[in-house]
């Protein structure tokens, strides 16, 4: 069994402490102007603060940030900027495999949501945890105690991905359960039927929750390194394939990345922000680009 702290040892924790993580409602004044992005950036000082309104208390301005931007603004109250988040994990059979990476995808999972769980609670946001195959089977309240974390990480520590899993499900008891907007980050390799985990995280959005999909997979299932003849095992299902793999490996990447950009596509018509990732890149790396990407576009 694993342990809690080597998803948090100290070098992680210097690697994802620059990285500024805010939810991305659309909220009076200066957010009104960022398109409902999820990560502000690495600025604080702006994250932190809205356009002065007719009616605000002058005291609030914030004259350091007027001398730089020649605009009013003031700073926001904790109630204003305080964001309600949930870490989704799929416990799907297929998130245990790997095929010459150190980490499963479970584990890229695991170190990506402890990122964000820290930066989170380091914001002194609330962050729970709910963890499901064919249905939810954890679910850890949110709160911003420092303690959350590592309540989050030994409860993951000791889940196994194993079994069928039905994430579109999952999702709609997930959104029975939360209360009020929140963010929910979803981490899955999705490898199942895109329509109804579509239908599913439209459904979140419908309902003014914000949305980040960590589509992980293995290295293997992005490049398809093989050679020969090779069996493949259905880590799920239990059932078993012989394939020539240098004659597979043409459709089978074109057939990867059309799965890729369906997702890619339906989450930017949503509303929803996508990243995908394989576990040869480093998670930080990967949420490093994420973040410099939203930047570039806003």
């Amino acid at each position: 069994m694993k342990k809690p702290e080597q998803y948090l040892r100290p070098e992680v924790i210097r690697q994802v402490a620059r990285l500024d993580l805010r939810a991305k409602f659309i909220v009076e004044g200066f957010l009104q102007g960022l398109h409902a992005s999820p990560f502000h950036g690495f600025s604080v000082e702006f994250s932190e603060h809205r356009k002065y309104s007719a009616g605000d208390d002058l005291k609030d301005i914030d004259w350091g940030v007027y001398a730089k931007t020649d605009k009013y603004y003031i700073r926001k109250f904790q109630a204003e900027t305080n964001v309600t988040g949930y870490l989704a994990m799929d416990l799907s059979g297929s998130m245990a495999y790997t095929y010459r990476q150190e980490l499963t995808k479970f584990d890229y999972a695991i170190c990506l949501a402890a990122a964000l769980g820290y930066m989170m609670v380091h914001q002194q946001d609330p962050v729970g945890l709910v963890a499901f195959d064919t249905q939810i089977r954890q679910c850890l309240p949110p709160k911003s105690k420092r303690t959350q974390l590592a309540s989050i990480l030994a409860l993951l520590a000791n889940l196994k991905p194993t079994g069928m899993t039905d994430v579109a499900h999952s999702l709609t008891q997930l959104a029975s359960m939360v209360r009020g907007k929140s963010l929910i980050m979803l981490f899955s390799d999705l490898l199942a039927d895109p329509e109804p985990i579509m239908q599913s995280l439209h459904m979140l959005r419908h309902r003014g929750h914000d949305v980040i999909v960590f589509h992980i997979l293995d290295e293997a299932e992005v490049h398809f390194p093989f050679e020969g003849v090779v069996e493949f095992k259905d880590m799920e299902e239990n059932r078993r394939m012989t394939i020539d793999a240098p004659g597979m490996k043409p459709d089978y990447l074109d057939a990867v990345k059309q799965f890729r950009d369906r997702y890619k596509e339906e989450c930017t018509r949503a509303g929803i922000d996508y990243l995908a990732t394989d576990t040869s890149i480093g998670f930080d790396k990967a949420l490093m680009e994420y973040l410099l990407q939203r930047q570039k576009r806003f």
